[in-house]
């Protein structure tokens, strides 16, 4: 699978680029990588067209200077890009996602991450805040979905809080490629992984739903991760920025759900519903 590399220069750095990504996030590009000067945005080519960036508001905005330009990139090898710039993470004392070639350093949960084409090492703020929620909450014996899974390191961390059954889901080959090695890498027998979307999902149950996606697909599979729930089932979603929160919010009220709580971490959000 291809991908349309957008490389983005922004002047204000921030709130710029924060900006930039929440508002490319809802036009369908689904991997980002900041840089000193802005950001990198990738998007599937067949999900790409020429006019895809006519609703990026900020690109108009007299407040900031975004300059860029963008090309077809083939199947590369991410490892050794990531390799380049990638440190372990550790999420409250208890839990570390490293790569293969970093020391382990003996949390009680270790992770170890390779990706290729796919982004979920920890260090967005997003993917942090769902490891904490896991963290935090009761999954020992649970049926979980992790959906858009992108490397499998949430389920992964399910796994080892207890849960007994775990499907993870995403649409991007790479990803559950992807998924399936970092889920042999890290000795897990209860995952299973399938390559598709929210259409998969009718007929399942599950205790527990984790959707770290972005805004406009959270709002869209909404009534499917409904269908799926079990009474008293736990619905964990990030992917949006707070000024979305209201709008999650009332969708998911609208369908029977009752907001617990939320995190905020740089503007980015994670919210715990319950049915």
């Amino acid at each position: 699978m291809n991908y349309i590399e957008y490389i983005f220069k922004v002047s204000p750095l921030q709130p710029g680029t924060e900006i930039l990504i929440a508002e490319l996030g809802y036009a369908g590009f689904e991997s980002f990588v900041e840089t000193e000067e802005g950001v990198t945005a990738y998007i599937q080519k067949e999900e790409w067209n020429q006019n895809i960036l006519d609703d990026i508001h900020i690109l108009n905005s007299e407040e900031f200077k975004i300059e860029y330009t963008f090309s077809e990139i083939e199947q590369i090898n991410w490892n050794s890009e990531w390799e380049k710039n990638f440190d372990p993470i550790e999420v409250d004392g208890k839990c570390t996602v490293r790569a293969p070639f970093h020391p382990n350093k003996n949390f009680e949960y270790e992770i170890v991450i390779e990706p290729k084409m796919s982004f979920g090492t920890g260090h967005h703020e997003t993917t942090f805040m769902m490891l904490q929620f896991i963290l935090e909450n009761a999954f020992k014996g649970k049926t979980v979905l992790d959906m858009g899974c992108g490397t499998a390191v949430l389920a992964i961390l399910a796994e080892m809080r207890g849960a007994s059954k775990l499907d993870a889901i995403d649409i991007d080959k790479w990803c559950f490629e992807n998924s399936l090695e970092n889920i042999q890498r890290n000795q897990c027998n209860n995952i299973s992984v399938f390559l598709g979307d929210a259409s998969l999902l009718d007929g399942k149950k599950y205790d527990v739903i984790i959707a770290n996606i972005n805004r406009n697909i959270l709002l869209n599979d909404m009534e499917a991760y409904r269908n799926c729930l079990d009474k008293g089932g736990e619905l964990y979603l990030s992917g949006f920025y707070n000024e979305d929160l209201p709008i999650i919010k009332e969708a998911c009220n609208n369908l029977g759900f009752t907001f617990v709580e939320n995190k905020e971490k740089n503007k980015w959000v994670a919210a715990k519903f319950k049915i």
